[in-house]
């Protein structure tokens, strides 16, 4: 009767293994191609939505604040897609902008470009003032020089160090050559072989689709959790 009762307690107390684990939340998995590109979600997605993207294009900007929320939650964490972000820069405000927005690699990129395009009105406000007022960097100065200023004045270091980067770090990634050849040509790629001419621009498993907002995307995405 005792052997009976503690069985009995034992079966109840058994941790139920038939509990299905909680599922993958992949928005949390960021990889990089070996073109430099950082993909959001799960490499192996039955879908790969390609954004090509500008800093400095307001359609970008308004796409990220429309899109990202309903992408992450309705497909990205599903597994059933994964977005890979490539750079179609227009610009050298663009440029130190995209570098800016890869200082950290890959665990800090969704953060930085999420970011950068949230404080798109402020930032381009400065470029705006920044293009209009004289140059203070001297005649010679190199490239380098030239983004860290921009970096600088435009509030761009500033907005980095709110995400925990230095402008020690933020001046590092504006000089990092690999960097920049890859953003360059993520750039070529879109206009060359990719056939994008216009930011937002997409590519849906590797076929440009004719659409440049989330209105126009949404409809060629599978159906959530597809």
């Amino acid at each position: 009767m005792i052997r009976s009762l503690l069985l009995l307690l034992g079966l109840i107390f058994l941790p139920t293994a038939a509990q299905a684990a909680p599922a993958k939340d992949w928005s949390r998995t960021m990889t990089v191609t070996s073109e430099g590109a950082y993909v959001i979600g799960n490499p192996g997605a039955k879908t790969r939505l390609v954004e090509y993207v500008s800093y400095t294009c307001p359609h970008c900007a308004h796409f990220v604040a429309e899109a990202t929320g309903p992408l992450k939650s309705g497909w990205v964490s599903k597994g059933a897609i994964a977005i890979e972000v490539r750079n179609l820069v227009r610009d050298r405000y663009d440029l130190a902008a995209a570098l800016l927005a890869r200082c950290g690699g890959v665990a800090r990129f969704a953060g930085n470009h999420e970011a950068i395009f949230a404080a798109f009105p402020q930032w381009v406000e400065k470029v705006q003032a920044y293009e209009t007022a004289p140059s203070t960097l001297p005649a010679d100065a190199g490239p380098d020089a030239a983004l860290i200023d921009i970096a600088d004045k435009t509030g761009l270091f500033a907005l980095m160090g709110k995400r925990g980067i230095s402008v020690a770090q933020g001046r590092a990634c504006l000089a990092d050559g690999k960097a920049r050849d890859a953003v360059m040509a993520m750039r070529k790629r879109a206009l060359e072989q990719d056939g994008i001419t216009g930011t937002p621009g997409f590519l849906i498993n590797g076929k440009r689709v004719d659409a440049h907002d989330w209105a126009a995307l949404r409809p060629l995405l599978p159906a959530p959790g597809k």
